[in-house]
């Protein structure tokens, strides 16, 4: 990867032996369809619980595939991309940009939304219920004040 403006620290080689349920995750991306922003890169949207990708633990939602068999997948439509996949064999070579916690525009994962969104649920019903406490402990004060 002469001239990449990648960390070879952020690139992995991963092997991965196809099971039952092929690879075990899903791509997305590709010239036609943009997952990220000015980038026709072939990303991984979802890792199949039990699949080949699981099990070995390496590749990660939102990690870039950058070739797969020593193929680039640069510049290719999704089809393409998936067809690459799909007759790539049993024993798969992948070569992944791994996601890092400091990319802005990346893929993201919808869990951290959804932590998110529980914390900020959370907090506002706490709030509401010391509103609740609080306004019925005043209401008893000013009953006994009569």
């Amino acid at each position: 990867m002469n001239g990449s403006v990648h960390s070879s620290t952020n690139v992995a080689d991963i092997k991965l032996k196809r099971g039952p349920a092929g690879l075990g995750f899903n791509i997305v991306g590709g010239v036609d369809q943009q997952y990220v922003v000015n980038d026709n890169g072939i990303y991984v949207s979802k890792i199949k619980e039990d699949g080949a990708a699981a099990l070995d633990g390496r590749l990660q939602e939102g990690d870039k595939i950058l070739a797969i068999n020593g193929v680039k997948l640069e510049d290719l439509t999704h089809r393409d991309a998936v067809d690459l996949f799909r007759t790539a064999g049993e024993d798969v070579e992948l070569r992944v940009l791994k996601k890092t916690a400091l990319q802005m525009n990346g893929p993201t994962g919808s869990q951290p939304e959804h932590e998110s969104s529980a914390s900020s649920l959370g907090l506002l019903v706490a709030l509401a219920a010391v509103a609740t406490v609080g306004a019925f402990i005043y209401m008893r004060h000013l009953r006994r004040s009569f």
